[in-house]
């Protein structure tokens, strides 16, 4: 038997469109499943869409190469199946954790990694699209299992084993985003204490030579009556001066500087 000829134009429809959302559906004597799960492919993210009928105690699996059901057998053989997916999901997120853990290490290094934006990036896209999709996963199996539970061959436990992967794999991944939020917090703090350390030094410079930038203004003003112009020392007083100026302007913040070693020297000991 066609098991394409016993299914509704609209659930058939829905089967087809490798978009469509995880759902569950009941119809008649038989019921539809679709699972769209994430699988890594070479280091990418593949979204591959799993389309179950189930009619009693078989099951089928929608073929997309061929456009048609195979057969796949009982409903234990479904929960192996997915079983294999959602093991292995396990272990690629896993990988995720051990990449991560890597990227939290390189933050405590001195100096920062210019491509932890880009890892950061991708890894919270990646998270991001398994969570979501196997957030949706698991509430259409959870539907799955609430319905063929009444049926006395169906292996509930089974199946709830097989739901609480599901579960497993969205609360890893959350806990994943998380942590690379906190990372993120992190590396913000690092680049803003950085970006302040530069401010700091540019306003030393800046420092340094404004009390240079208003001798030089004063004495450059194209007036009479300036000091030191017949002075055959003139320079050299004008230099003098602009080292008190530095004196005066740099001496305040030099205690300051010394008051606060001073107290973090004494709450240390």
């Amino acid at each position: 038997m066609n098991i394409k000829n016993i299914l509704d134009e609209y659930i058939l429809e829905d089967i087809q469109n490798p978009e469509h959302p995880s759902d569950f559906t009941v119809v008649n004597d038989h019921c539809m499943l679709i699972l769209r799960l994430p699988e890594l492919e070479e280091n990418s993210i593949k979204i591959i869409s799993y389309a179950f009928i189930a009619q009693g105690e078989e099951c089928y699996l929608y073929n997309r190469k061929k456009n048609e059901f195979d057969k796949l057998g009982s409903l234990e053989d479904m929960n192996q199946f997915l079983d294999e997916k959602t093991e292995k999901l396990i272990k690629e997120i896993k990988e995720y954790y051990l990449e991560i853990d890597q990227l939290e290490d390189s933050l405590y290094e001195p100096t920062l990694h210019d491509n932890f934006m880009s890892k950061w990036l991708t890894y919270k896209k990646d998270l991001s699209l398994i969570h979501r999709l196997i957030f949706h996963a698991a509430l259409s199996f959870d539907l799955f299992i609430k319905y063929n539970k009444k049926f006395a061959t169906f292996e509930e436990l089974a199946y709830a084993d097989l739901h609480e992967h599901m579960e497993r794999i969205r609360d890893l991944s959350k806990a994943a985003l998380d942590k690379l939020d906190h990372l993120y917090d992190f590396y913000r703090a690092k680049v803003d204490e950085k970006m302040n350390k530069n401010i700091y030094y540019l306003t030393l410079l800046s420092g340094v030579f404004l009390p240079l930038t208003l001798v030089s203004g004063f004495f450059g003003m194209n007036t009479g009556g300036l000091p030191f112009t017949q002075d055959a020392d003139g320079t050299m007083k004008v230099v003098i001066v602009s080292l008190i100026l530095e004196v005066v302007v740099f001496l305040p913040f030099l205690f300051l500087n010394f008051k606060k070693k001073s107290q973090r020297y004494m709450r240390n000991s």
